[in-house]
């Protein structure tokens, strides 16, 4: 019992690492220990069950060592994501480990394989979605040993790692030169080819563009229950920073205190003009005096609002009248001349923006409270982008940066760089937000799209799009930073098929499990020896 509660233990900190700042490649050996775990026990219920509770506990130490900041925000935030993560996790593994007690090893390993990435893809696609420990998502420390991103997203990566454990674990079991010399390779060949790749890549030339970031440092907790004209007034303070020449202006997400209603952004209240609010125009104002032939990006709440009959299935009751409004968490695109764009944030943050009204309403004590709107609000059904002087930038608001096939359509869409903002100081100065910034790097590789990354506070900086960092801004650090971003329009292989590995993994494991029924009914028919 205690060699397996040691085993556990060390699978569960050898899979931790790449979330905690470090490194990520401890994961490539990461699961050998619970594999021999599976091994050490035989194919009866009671081993099964044996089985479960081990591999419970390494996922579920494996999410506390990880994701314990989430504490900061709500002290429910860990425990319920731990249950989501966790119940994936042991779908795939309890897969694998019944099917490698009553059929071939080659079916159990393709099992284990294809189940986890299947499981990781329904994080990415399900209502309740929780994609921060896709495997892949391990390595954004070393991206030098993943630029092969370009050709495969992160499911690649997790296909990295599971071969690699695979092949060590059965290498540690044989001990002959040729089990090895396979794991060796496994390891070692998608290093090789990612170093060619990053010796080798070279930056289209596309020209630049001149773009500016903001770091407000507002505290989270009180911007939205503090005082507005204060929020105003550093914003107007830090444009004046902003160099003359600057095409691109960046402010994080929510950073525009308030409501505002579309088109115009009007102020939000009935009867409201239908004329910009009175700080989209002093914005409007200050572009036009200090930086006329800038785009400023910022994100804020902005609400639809519909007659009866007309809403949608995310829209609540206006409180008078008889009409109905959904609420968005909205990236603005502004110019000097008060044109607007807008860009609907489409992949929300489960329990604070995606919480469907039934679910919000029975159990509303379980609702993580981030400030601004809490509950279900509306959601963007695609990547926008914003153009301004011949240059097309993707504004991806904060959760949407998780998603890699998501992410990809700003850039099919024709984003030549992407500009993220942000609002990820919820978790104090802990690896949430330094980790939410580095998985960045990881899109920048798979889509070859240089970054600029705007947060209230927590990480700001730059990112090339071979992963690189540039000048950042640090926590609880104010100020404005500039560099010419450097524009692409090719397309890799991952933007232009998105998460097929994912998609191939689940028609893959529908097949082994259809096989594996038909073995075993064949067995027990006593036409299989």
């Amino acid at each position: 019992m205690f060699r397996r509660l040691a085993a556990v233990i060390l699978s569960a900190l050898l899979l931790s690492p790449g979330w905690l700042s470090m490194t990520g490649l401890t994961l490539l050996a990461g699961f050998v220990p619970l594999l021999w775990v599976s091994a050490s026990y035989d194919d009866s219920r009671r081993s099964w069950w044996r089985v479960f509770g081990w591999a419970a506990l390494t996922f579920v130490l494996w999410n506390a060592l990880t994701i314990w900041w989430i504490w900061y925000a709500t002290p429910v935030g860990p425990p319920a994501a731990t249950l989501a993560s966790t119940t994936m996790n042991m779908i795939a593994f309890m897969l694998f480990h019944t099917v490698s007690k009553k059929a071939p090893k080659a079916l159990a390993y393709t099992t284990l394989v294809t189940a986890w990435i299947a499981t990781e893809y329904w994080y990415t696609v399900g209502d309740f979605s929780w994609p921060w420990l896709i495997l892949g998502n391990g390595f954004s420390h070393e991206v030098w040993a993943v630029q092969w991103y370009e050709y495969t997203g992160v499911f690649g990566g997790t296909l990295w790692v599971l071969l690699s454990n695979i092949l060590i674990f059965e290498a540690l079991r044989a001990r002959t030169v040729r089990q090895w010399t396979a794991a060796a390779c496994v390891v070692a060949v998608p290093v090789v080819i990612s170093l060619a790749i990053w010796g080798s890549w070279e930056q289209p030339d596309e020209g630049t563009a001149e773009v500016s970031i903001v770091q407000p440092n507002v505290d989270c907790y009180d911007k939205f229950h503090g005082d507005t004209e204060r929020q105003e007034e550093n914003i107007l303070d830090l444009l004046n920073d902003v160099p003359a020449g600057a095409q691109f202006i960046l402010l994080p997400e929510t950073s525009v205190p308030g409501y505002y209603r579309e088109p115009a952004l009007s102020d939000f209240w009935p009867g409201a003009a239908d004329t910009p609010g009175a700080f989209w125009q002093t914005l409007t104002d200050t572009l036009r005096s200090r930086h006329p032939e800038a785009l400023l990006i910022a994100g804020t709440n902005t609400t639809r609002h519909y007659p009866a009959g007309a809403q949608t299935e995310t829209a609540r009751a206006e409180r008078f009248g008889n009409g109905y409004y959904d609420v968005f968490n909205t990236a603005v695109g502004l110019d000097s001349a008060g044109r607007t764009q807008i860009h609907h944030k489409g992949r929300l943050v489960i329990g604070v923006e995606n919480t469907p009204t039934w679910v919000f309403d029975v159990m509303r004590f379980l609702v993580i409270d981030l400030g601004g709107v809490v509950g279900q609000i509306g959601r963007g059904q695609h990547g926008t982008v914003f153009g301004h002087g011949g240059v097309m930038a993707g504004p991806a608001i904060c959760y949407e940066g998780l998603y890699g096939d998501f992410y990809g359509d700003f850039v099919r869409r024709g984003a030549q760089f992407m500009a993220i903002i942000s609002n990820d100081g919820w978790w104090r100065d802990t690896p949430g937000y330094k980790h939410l910034f580095t998985i960045s790097r990881l899109r920048a590789i798979e889509h070859r799209r240089a970054i600029a990354r705007s947060a209230n506070t927590g990480r700001s900086g730059f990112i090339s799009a071979r992963g690189d960092v540039g000048e950042t801004l640090g926590w609880e650090e104010r100020g404005v930073i500039s560099a010419r971003v450097p524009l692409n329009s090719e397309l890799t292989i991952y933007t232009r098929y998105g998460d097929y590995l994912a998609r191939i993994s689940e028609y893959v494991l529908l097949l082994c499990v259809l096989y594996y029924v038909a073995y075993r009914v064949k067995r027990k028919n006593h036409l299989v020896k």
